[in-house]
């Protein structure tokens, strides 16, 4: 019984909820990005350098050829597939990347901001030691 509770208290820990809340709306937030870039900001950008459409720009390496048969039903030519590097999926995965990952930088930087203004609040004020207050006891003897 001792695993199962172990396991329990492991599944239950807020942490882990926490993290699953976060993967959900990472994942979320994702497609949104996605959605935006290629709905939203690449037509525009597309537009402008000349129509344009990133998801079609390619490098073909290999055209896809059809099979070939001759007359007696046998092939001579099997199909191939094309074969591209698809760099206009790249472009796009890569402003997808640079959004979130400005994204999560500013959300970080909200996190850490709070962070330390909510340290220095909660500092307590430190009691000076018996040094520092016979210290400044003679301080003020002999400012009079």
């Amino acid at each position: 019984m001792g695993f199962i509770k172990e396991f329990k208290e492991f599944a239950i820990r807020g942490n882990l909820v926490d993290l699953a809340v976060g993967v959900v709306i990472g994942s979320a937030f994702g497609k949104l990005v996605t959605s935006l870039i290629e709905g939203i900001v690449m037509p525009p950008i597309g537009k402008l350098l000349g129509n344009v459409d990133f998801n079609r720009l390619q490098y073909i390496i290999q055209k896809n050829t059809p099979e070939v048969k001759n007359t007696d039903g046998k092939v001579v030519f099997e199909a191939m597939p094309e074969i591209a590097i698809k760099y206009g999926l790249f472009i796009n995965t890569l402003l997808d990347f640079i959004i979130i990952a400005f994204a999560m930088f500013l959300v970080i930087k909200g996190m850490n901001t709070m962070r330390r203004k909510h340290a220095i609040a909660s500092k307590p004020e430190v009691e000076p030691t018996k040094e520092e207050l016979l210290l400044t006891e003679i301080r003020d003897l002999l400012k009079k």
